[in-house]
């Protein structure tokens, strides 16, 4: 009796000691963004341009790192991060953003806090020069999770944020796209009599560019934000991913922080960042093992195309795409840079 009850105590011990490791804090605080998923390809790429997209995202990774080192939250981290890029006119979000079939452009983003699992997000925006600090301003300053179109730049004029004319938005190469997906359904449409492919595969991969980011602090406090211009000639206030609480952005600190990249009506339908952070959360899977099945598994089966950043509660990492590539950059508590863009 006295060897069965001294066998159960050191059994109980044993299984502590693997469950305290299974847990163990990776990185005290880290960070991971993306810069957009698609068909990227080397041979494509001319070595200015590839030198351009690298120090883009290591220079906006280290705003984030240098505010996390400090002490920082990792809401002002994913802010200021993500605000780099939107300044940016090489990603497709605030400065960069795509044009609509009007000609227009209309901005996507939202952010939540993994400690609250509180929330904000704006869609349809056309004067707000940063639509990633609307969104955290809705979620602070508001009753609301989202806001969209000119009720969300009243609020944003409101409340002091940036407002620029639309035309600030206006890049050229953005604008050569839209024409030259306006010209591509007008030759289905003389060629096949019948209405033009929305989703051909020129169409198809013209969305992507979006830009998000996930940081954990030295608080242990989760945050994850997204920001967009959408799909170029997207019509009818057509809204994406980037916005939606679950599909676009999530976080929670019990599990993990998700933001999403790739064609956002798929990423919709699977729910893809909440459901990462729910199968961790009720099947115990560790964040790669959610990562891989979410993306390659489920939503490449439904037919979507895109990838995630992930960031967990203990500071593991995880870049997930099913494209050609996928910019993206993550720093952790060493300083370890590492800066990508192609499949590996």
């Amino acid at each position: 009796m006295k060897n069965s009850i001294l066998l159960l105590f050191f059994s109980l011990i044993l299984m502590n000691c693997e469950s305290t490791s299974k847990e163990e804090k990776i990185n005290d605080f880290a960070i991971i963004i993306h810069g957009g998923a698609g068909t990227i390809l080397k041979k494509n790429m001319i070595d200015d341009m590839e030198a351009a997209y690298k120090a883009k995202l290591e220079e906006a990774i280290k705003v984030g790192h240098t505010i996390l080192k400090n002490g920082g939250s990792s809401q002002e981290a994913v802010l200021k991060t993500i605000q780099v890029m939107e300044d940016s006119p090489l990603f497709n979000a605030g400065k960069g953003a795509v044009f609509t079939n009007a000609g227009t452009n209309e901005l996507d983003a939202s952010f939540m806090d993994g400690k609250t699992l509180n929330a904000g997000a704006v869609a349809g925006v056309k004067d707000v020069k940063s639509p990633i600090e609307l969104a955290i301003k809705i979620m602070t300053d508001s009753e609301h999770v989202m806001l969209s179109g000119e009720g969300a730049s009243t609020f944003a004029k409101e409340k002091g944020l940036e407002i620029v004319d639309p035309s600030y938005f206006y890049t050229e190469n953005r604008f050569q796209s839209l024409q030259k997906i306006i010209n591509q359904e007008k030759t289905d449409l003389d060629h096949n009599d019948k209405k033009a492919n929305f989703y051909d595969p020129i169409i198809k991969d013209s969305k992507f560019g979006t830009v998000g980011c996930v940081a954990l602090d030295k608080f242990g406090n989760i945050a994850a934000g997204t920001s967009t211009g959408g799909m170029t000639n997207k019509r009818w206030g057509r809204i994406g991913d980037a916005p939606i609480i679950g599909s676009g952005t999530y976080a929670n600190n019990k599990t993990c922080g998700v933001s999403s990249t790739g064609w956002g009506e798929y990423f919709i339908r699977s729910q893809v960042a909440y459901d990462i952070s729910a199968q961790m959360e009720y099947q115990k899977k560790s964040l790669k093992e959610a990562t891989t099945d979410v993306i390659q598994n489920k939503l490449t089966k439904l037919g979507g195309t895109g990838g995630v950043v992930a960031l967990d509660k203990n500071g593991n990492m995880s870049f997930e795409f099913n494209t050609e590539g996928m910019y993206r950059a993550s720093m952790d508590d060493k300083g370890e840079l590492i800066v990508k863009i192609y499949k590996e």
